[in-house]
């Protein structure tokens, strides 16, 4: 083979790997790519200029990385796997041990928001499953675990980043968000927690533990970090420190962290901020939603969430409506429904068919009718509250 044969072989191999990494990173980051277009083709239609910068909410991006860093620091250190392993290992029958990794991704999606609730305690409901050969619960432990995370988070302004988004837009005092979302929050706890009584059984199990131990002084590093981060989002301290201090700490005690920061997550923001901004400066779009809102807020934003997922829908309608508090609701109980409901939900989809392909199809429909029975009874109760 000639020098210039081997040479242009050498090319096309370049090529064939650059175009799978991209269509890789394509695939794994569905939502920010979907957000880049949406935000270039509403660019031809108002074309860039000085208002762009005030499309961004520069306080909820900052809030958003501050918490991210912090939780991939915690996580490194396998602080919330080993907290749940701990209490996991309190109970000893597949009830109660469904419950309780349910109940700890509920409560970990209010700390650390839903998607890094998942990313953290998925892979311990499949530890426990598999070591204990209860793997025929998987996919509704999956499941449960996925609809916590949407449903847990959203009674902080942090357990989810829509909320974050709505919490810092609108100005809402902390009481009065908390007030609003706990109706939807003590019926999801019933019915999630209604749900695991009936279709798990009181068998028997065990848990085997590796017994590692924390490391203390960067536990108490990463703790007394994360609760700088939470100031920050009540608004206790103003959040610029947050942005000097935390990158500045985690730069000398774990720079890994900031390497593994969803930084798509804060693009896909970033992304939806420009194509909102967009919409609302067409005159059309603005007529169209604006008086689709005025019929109906909670029921038009929960229909979104279906079609654009829980956070963009957020972005693009709070520019349409100053009805918060149903648009707060709607975007929160609107992530249970379809796949693309919420990122959360193909955190979940694509973690459980890593470790089960074949059974992708009987996940799907188990997974349409827990959340589409989870929307229907929140999105009644909340339209008749």
């Amino acid at each position: 083979m000639s020098t210039k044969a081997v040479a242009h072989k050498k090319v096309h191999i370049h090529f064939g790997f650059v175009v799978s990494k991209i269509i890789e990173f394509i695939k794994k980051n569905a939502v920010m790519t979907v957000a880049f277009a949406a935000a270039a083709v509403t660019s031809i239609f108002v074309p860039v200029d000085s208002e762009y910068i005030g499309y961004f909410d520069f306080k909820t991006l900052t809030c958003l990385f501050c918490v991210l860093a912090v939780v991939c620091a915690l996580k490194n250190i396998r602080f919330f796997y080993t907290l749940a392993e701990q209490t996991v290992k309190l109970f000893k029958n597949a009830r109660l041990c469904v419950l309780a990794i349910v109940y700890i991704t509920f409560i970990g999606s209010m700390l650390i928001a839903n998607d890094m609730a998942l990313l953290t305690f998925l892979p311990l409901g499949y530890f426990v499953l598999t070591t204990s050969s209860k793997e025929k619960y998987m996919a509704f432990t999956f499941i449960m675990q996925n609809i916590a995370a949407n449903l847990g988070g959203m009674l902080t302004p942090f357990g989810n980043p829509q909320n974050l988004y709505l919490y810092t837009k609108y100005h809402i005092p902390n009481l009065e968000f908390m007030g609003i979302m706990a109706p939807p929050f003590v019926l999801s706890v019933c019915l999630i927690t209604l749900c695991c009584i009936i279709f798990v059984k009181p068998e028997k199990l065990e848990i085997k533990s590796d017994n590692k131990k924390l490391p203390a002084g960067r536990t108490v590093l990463y703790l007394l970090l994360f609760v700088l981060a939470i100031a920050i989002v009540f608004r206790s301290i103003p959040y610029w420190i947050g942005l000097v201090v935390i990158p500045a700490v985690l730069l000398i005690a774990d720079r890994d962290a900031l390497k593994k920061v969803d930084y798509p997550l804060l693009l896909t923001f970033v992304f939806f901020f420009i194509f909102a901004g967009n919409m609302a400066r067409i005159d059309v779009v603005q007529n169209v939603f604006s008086a689709l809102l005025n019929k109906s807020t909670l029921l038009f934003s929960v229909l979104s969430c279906q079609c654009i997922s829980n956070v963009p829908s957020a972005i693009l309608l709070s520019q349409f409506t100053s009805n918060y508090r149903d648009l707060l609701v709607g975007v929160n109980i609107g992530g249970t429904g379809t796949l693309i409901a919420s990122l959360a939900s193909l955190i979940t989809f694509r973690e459980y068919t890593k470790h089960n392909p074949e059974k992708t199809a009987r996940y799907i429909g188990l997974f349409s009718a827990f959340n589409f029975a989870f929307l229907a009874i929140l999105t009644v109760f909340m339209s008749v509250l």
